[in-house]
């Protein structure tokens, strides 16, 4: 689609020089004559810049642009404004006043075009990068539930969000800590600086140490310049380590330093770098048995265990359930175009009866799948697919011993398999470290369990 600019100058001539120059270069335009008719077009046409002449009768340049955050539709409109070498003094107030930028007359045609090339990139990043936080936003909208376990935990994050103290939350796999963490930085005083996500489970320890400092250019092979860390991007704000159990004891010793000095090296560096953060960290792991151990820094541990906050397993917030489940079929069921489907009460009462070794994760994905691969407006028991998955906790697992030898071994090693991959959100890589096997071996033992399903 072809970026509309307004043109606005009383001047017919230059008005129309540039109208030529600008459709010549794929521009669509509009011409105002003066600073009124500006304002109106600005609500009409909906433009994607404006070049706005600041010498005008009945308003001038200047005005107009005190005047458009009042406009519909005018909301960070790009407006590049154009003056004699005389009026420079006014150019500076138009910038103050907010204008990208301002071209002196007469007008270089390649400095125009870039210039304006340049503005319309901006604009685009501003949109998608609102677009991306309204995506975001949503997705961690809202801690959904009532229940008093969760209230409790609910309170205590919003005291928690007070402060700058360190938070460490615990909990099993998909209870939901990188939604409080998100909701703890949005609740506190840092919340329009940035919040940033650090898995440090997902990456190796080079890797990491280098996503977490950065490094200086020529720090390793590759290195051609400098490049931010995490930790440094997040200045002013939040920093969320998720999974911190599974770092490795030298970066614990590096994060420990940050933690009580707010300063680092980068990779490869001789300067210090100095921070603004507040730490929120989330692991599935008891640290007090790792720290025992020898797995955990226990100096890293005090340090991080200011607060802590244990979430609840969804077996323990059974009251929750039906308005998670309804959250997660509302949030899929609009994804996937098709408003009006619903639980059965039979499905609503088969989800309770479930014990969710995965928590809200595995409830989430339930709901999406049945809201995917069926196409009946009501989800039924069977469509929910819980008859191949456990009712009762990992320990109280057994397979049926009615079954033959080599069948219910294979349905014992079918759940196991399942139940790991799903704990690894579907990455097998992450899944064969949990049981101790092999990538290769894993990737054979479920390409054997489905050939085993598939019919004759």
């Amino acid at each position: 689609m072809k970026a509309k600019l307004l043109i606005v100058d009383d001047d017919p001539d230059i008005a129309t020089m540039l109208e030529d120059r600008l459709q010549a270069s794929d521009y669509g335009t509009v011409i105002a004559r003066d600073g009124v008719e500006a304002l109106e077009l600005v609500e009409r046409e909906a433009p994607h810049l404006m070049l706005l002449d600041l010498d005008m009768p009945r308003l001038t340049g200047l005005e107009v642009l005190k005047r458009l955050p009042k406009v519909r539709l005018a909301e960070d409109l790009p407006v590049i404004v154009m003056t004699a070498h005389a009026s420079i003094d006014a150019a500076v107030e138009a910038m103050k006043t907010g204008a990208y930028d301002f071209l002196t007359k007469p007008l270089d045609k390649d400095h125009l075009l870039l210039v304006i090339a340049k503005a319309l990139e901006r604009d685009t990043l501003k949109r998608q990068v609102a677009c991306l936080k309204s995506e975001v936003d949503s997705r961690y909208a809202s801690i959904v539930g009532m229940s008093e376990t969760i209230r409790g935990v609910m309170e205590s994050a919003r005291r928690a969000a007070k402060s700058d103290a360190s938070v460490l939350l615990l909990g099993e796999s998909g209870t939901g800590k990188e939604l409080f963490a998100r909701s703890i930085h949005q609740w506190s005083l840092r919340q329009a600086m940035p919040l940033v996500v650090i898995n440090c489970v997902a990456l190796t320890e080079t890797l990491l140490e280098n996503e977490l400092f950065g490094h200086e250019r020529g720090a390793f092979t590759g290195a051609d310049r400098l490049q931010k860390g995490k930790l440094e991007m997040a200045d002013g704000g939040t920093i969320f380590l998720d999974e911190i159990g599974d770092m490795s004891l030298p970066l614990q010793a590096k994060l420990l330093r940050v933690l009580q000095d707010r300063e680092f090296h980068r990779v490869g560096g001789t300067r210090l770098v100095s921070i603004n953060v507040r730490i929120i960290a989330a692991t599935n792991k008891n640290l007090r048995l790792a720290v025992k151990t020898g797995e955990f820094r226990e100096d890293l541990f005090f340090r991080l265990n200011v607060i802590s906050l244990t979430l609840p397993p969804l077996r323990e917030r059974s009251n929750d359930l039906p308005a998670l489940a309804m959250f997660f079929l509302n949030r899929h069921a609009r994804e996937a175009k098709r408003p009006g489907i619903m639980f059965s009460p039979a499905a609503m009462e088969a989800m309770g009866r479930y014990h969710w070794p995965g928590n809200i994760r595995e409830l989430e994905n339930v709901v999406a799948r049945a809201v995917v691969l069926n196409h009946s407006d009501t989800i039924n028991p069977d469509m929910l697919s819980l008859d191949s998955l456990d009712r009762t906790s990992p320990g109280e697992r057994r397979p049926p011993s009615s079954l033959p030898y080599h069948e219910a071994m294979d349905q014992h090693s079918r759940y196991i398999i399942e139940h790991a991959i799903e704990e690894a959100e579907g990455n097998q890589t992450k899944a064969a470290d949990r049981l101790k096997l092999q990538r290769t071996y894993l990737a054979r033992l479920v390409k054997r369990l489905k050939e085993k399903e598939e019919p004759n």
